[in-house]
């Protein structure tokens, strides 16, 4: 009498992947995959923390941060423990990579708040972004 309904499951998004031939597109890429596993860390104290655990597979530097000494710790913890740093010119748009920010209704970023430093500790998916920022860090 009860008939099974199937329930129509709906197909996941595809997502297409951007092509990525810059290190800006690449950094946006990587931070993007990485905030879906929960693998992006920001804030001085906590990067600071995660390279010193030797847990940062790689860290971000905005060259727009001003202040010296801030710049200097970060750069002596990644020689220290040999975690590659990578310099991004512009911390807000840092911040709004690494989702620092509020996204409206037209999917446009609000209210971005500036990253000076931000870590990575799980990439996620690998993916054409991952390839040239490893690509990017080897030939440094």
């Amino acid at each position: 009498m009860a008939e099974e309904e199937e329930a129509e499951v709906a197909a996941p998004a595809v997502e297409v992947e951007e092509e990525v031939n810059d290190l800006p597109g690449a950094v946006k890429g990587v931070l993007k995959r990485a905030l879906h596993v929960d693998g992006v860390i920001r804030g001085l104290h906590e990067v600071a923390k995660y390279i010193d655990a030797a847990k940062a597979q790689v860290v971000f530097l905005a060259e727009s941060c001003n202040e010296p000494a801030y710049k200097k710790l970060v750069q002596g913890l990644c020689v220290e423990k040999n975690v590659p740093l990578v310099d991004v010119p512009d911390n807000k748009s840092l911040g709004e990579w690494a989702g620092l920010c509020k996204i409206d209704k037209d999917g446009l970023p609000r209210k971005v708040v500036g990253a000076s430093c931000v870590c990575v500790t799980d990439f996620g998916e690998e993916g054409q972004a991952y390839d040239y920022l490893m690509n990017y860090i080897n030939k440094a």
